[in-house]
Formats: C-alpha cells, structure tokens, sequence
C-alpha cells in the first residue's frame, strides 16, 4: 500500500506509472472511464478490467493471455521495470484485481492507493481531466506467468472435501447463503459446497481506507479456519472482491493466494456443478 502523500512525490518519476483501475457492478450504473476522463490523479492511464480480459470466455474479465495483458499494458506506457501504483473511487474495491493481475504475470512492483481517489482528493492534491495521452513509446513488459496464483473450476473441484485447503467467499452472507438472487442471468443462488465465507467489507477499513489493522485481519481469518488448513482459494461473484481477501491474507503472510478467475458466475451457471444453501 502507498499513501497520497507518498504518492504525490513520486509523480515526477518515470518509472512510476499510476493507473485509475476502477470498475463497478453492472447493477450501480456507473462509467469508470467517463469519471476517469472527467477527474483523475495526473498522468494517471485507465486499466480496463472488462477490456484486459480473455474476449474468448463466456464469463466476465476472465484473465488474459500473457501475450494479450502485455500488450495492453505497454500500450499504457508500463514496462517491466516499473513501479506500479493503483487506486478506485470506491476507496479499495476493484483495484485489488488490477494487483493480483500484476502478481499473477509476475509483476510484483505494485501498489494501492490506500483510500483510493477519495484520499487524493481529500488531501488537496492536483487532479487533470479531459483526453489522455498516450503511453509511453517503447515500453515492454515481460510476463512471467505465476500459476500459483490462480485457480480454475477443475482445481476448486478437487479440492471440495480435502484436508489442508479452504474456499473462502468474499460475496455477502446473503448471497452465499443462497438467500436473495443473483445479479447475472443464468446463475444459480447459493455457494460452493464445503466453502466459508468472509464478506470483502469485513477486512476493509471504514470508508475504504485501505484494510484493517494486521491483528483485525488475523483475527477475522481465523474465525473462518484458515490457521487449520495449507491452501486457501478465494472466490467471490466474479473475481473482483476474491481479490480483495487475496491482498489482506498477503498482508498478513499468506501468499500467495488463489483466486478463483471464474468464480461464482462461472460455478452458479454450470449445471454440472454442485451448489450448497443454507
């Protein structure tokens, strides 16, 4: 995590590159990219969650290839020796996906703006609007693909019932216990058999102010069990939130992590996989 403050004074680097990696739910009615365009930190680029995606895949901002998450990332003048430095306008909500994305292709120079845009513009410090120049020319970014970091339908799978390993779920206990609907078409209401859940907002400091303190956050895991297993994957609605759990078990020693990419969307609308309520 990185501080406004801290921010603010690295701005003149040009290894720094700060990305606006906003996204909402399809149900807020909210256009990051026009909020990007309209305010942001200056010379910031804007990280396309739904765009640095798998175009191939049924499912919501599905990972990339190596191949592809390069070139988006070059094109938003990254490269490999950069330091990247992420932030939302929900305080610490999307930009946690943008980071595991960078962990993920080995990318492990990131940072979150603790508070997000909100704590920029609290502490009085300079915004631009209007069009974005393009990136960088010539910057090139290596991937170098972290496997341990991800996990897909067929692991999740084999792990139900196993000793040593947890699916922990971001999403409300509402929606995990299969109590109100799903937002997605097609998705069945419920969770993963055997799984916990964790709602995200419980591990995020008030108004989004980065995550609570590491003995808040050890206490909250150990109340799910994760001191009684080896491997944890996260999982949520669609790979945002898991993302979230993901960055405060790394902050308190336990990375790395597997997000389950697909997650609920992906698990909810196959008829192949079982689904537990309660």
């Amino acid at each position: 995590m990185i501080t406004a403050t801290e921010l603010s004074g690295l701005l003149e680097r040009r290894d720094v590159k700060v990305l606006d990696a906003s996204w909402y739910l399809p149900t807020e009615d909210r256009c990051p990219l026009q909020e990007f365009a309209e305010c942001r930190i200056p010379e910031s680029r804007f990280f396309d969650i739904d765009r640095i995606a798998d175009p191939s895949h049924s499912c919501p901002h599905m990972l990339p290839s190596a191949r592809q998450f390069a070139e988006h990332v070059e094109a938003l003048g990254v490269g490999s020796e950069d330091l990247v430095v992420l932030y939302d306008r929900k305080g610490l909500f999307s930009a946690p996906r943008a980071w595991w994305m960078f962990r993920v292709f080995g990318h492990d120079q990131v940072r979150i703006l603790v508070g997000g845009f909100n704590a920029w513009r609290l502490a009085g410090l300079p915004t631009e609007s209007g069009e974005v120049s393009v990136g960088e020319a010539g910057s090139r970014f290596r991937c170098d693909y972290q496997p341990q970091w991800v996990a897909d339908k067929q692991r999740v799978q084999a792990g139900m019932g196993a000793t040593g390993l947890l699916t922990l779920d971001a999403r409300s206990p509402a929606r995990f216990a299969g109590e109100e609907p799903e937002p997605r078409p097609g998705v069945r209401p419920g969770h993963i058999p055997g799984s916990r859940n964790l709602h995200y907002a419980q591990v995020v400091a008030d108004g989004g102010q980065g995550l609570k303190s590491e003995a808040e956050l050890k206490r909250l895991f150990a109340d799910v069990g994760i001191d009684q297993v080896d491997t944890v994957i996260t999982t949520c609605g669609s790979g945002i939130s898991a993302c979230i759990l993901a960055l405060a078990l790394h902050e308190i020693g336990r990375s790395p992590i597997s997000v389950y990419d697909g997650s609920w969307a992906e698990w909810g609308a196959d008829l192949s996989c079982q689904v537990e309520k309660r």
